[in-house]
């Protein structure tokens, strides 16, 4: 429990070399932009296998199309001066939220959710937030920045957010102060704090059991939200609110 570093990833390196010209840098142009003779050379080279999800979908990708895009992929390894092919596992990733990243590696965008029927909306932005998640992993920035405004957009459209079941894994997974961490507990705080929800605090019950950060972050969300609003002074209270009896019982204290 707790942030996971790309480090305890499975991941297995028995062929990652690369050029002479040493290792890919982590692109900083959209593949879509790439002159067409750099993205030819890029996907003339040998291709990885990669398996993701506990069914272990595989998908075989381009070794260096991987490396240009985040440094995590990269790496190298000789054996008597050969290269060896590689293997990579991500086993405790969804494989919807792959697909994703690899329509991002070879086209340099995701889909738009607005361009979905009504009845894909929620599932693509759950995909979007898992993404989101395997991208702040390994290190890929613009692109989780595009997952989380494709999943707020996606919640919006559908009418939908996130529950207790989705954001907990979200604060296992992703470290302090992380910007989805701060989004999803301004909506269970929201959601708190809306008259029309049925939602209330005990409906977070395993995200506050399991984590302070989440606790203090959805209060500090409350704060925010309620300014410049104070609550009435708790020790001002008339009557018998804190008094242990049935609420049609005759107070007879005071």
């Amino acid at each position: 429990m707790g942030y996971h570093s790309s480090d305890s990833w499975h991941a297995y390196f028995q062929d990652f070399a690369y050029t002479n010209q040493g290792r890919t840098r982590m692109a900083n142009i959209n593949i879509a932009d790439l002159p067409a003779k750099t993205f030819a050379e890029l996907i003339c080279s040998p291709v990885m296998d990669v398996y993701v999800g506990e069914g272990r979908r595989h998908w075989c990708l381009h070794r260096d199309l991987l490396g240009y895009h985040t440094p995590f992929f990269q790496g190298q390894s000789h054996i008597d001066g050969k290269q060896k092919f590689g293997k990579i596992e991500l086993l405790e990733e969804d494989p919807h939220a792959f697909e994703l990243l690899v329509k991002w590696l070879y086209q340099g965008k995701i889909d738009d959710v607005s361009d979905l029927p009504m009845e894909k909306k929620w599932d693509y932005a759950d995909a979007c937030q898992k993404l989101y998640v395997l991208c702040d992993k390994i290190k890929m920035p613009q692109l989780k920045n595009i997952a989380i405004d494709q999943f707020r957009k996606g919640c919006h459209e559908a009418g939908l957010v996130p529950g207790p079941e989705e954001m907990k894994p979200i604060y296992d997974t992703t470290p302090p102060r992380s910007p989805i961490r701060k989004l999803v507990s301004q909506i269970a705080a929201r959601q708190i704090m809306d008259p029309d929800s049925e939602n209330d605090a005990g409906t977070y019950r395993i995200c506050f059991e399991a984590s302070a950060d989440f606790a203090i972050d959805v209060i500090d969300a409350i704060r925010q939200g309620s300014r410049p609003k104070l609550f009435q002074d708790p020790t001002e209270e008339t009557g018998c609110f804190y008094h242990e009896h049935g609420a049609s019982q005759v107070c007879k204290v005071g």
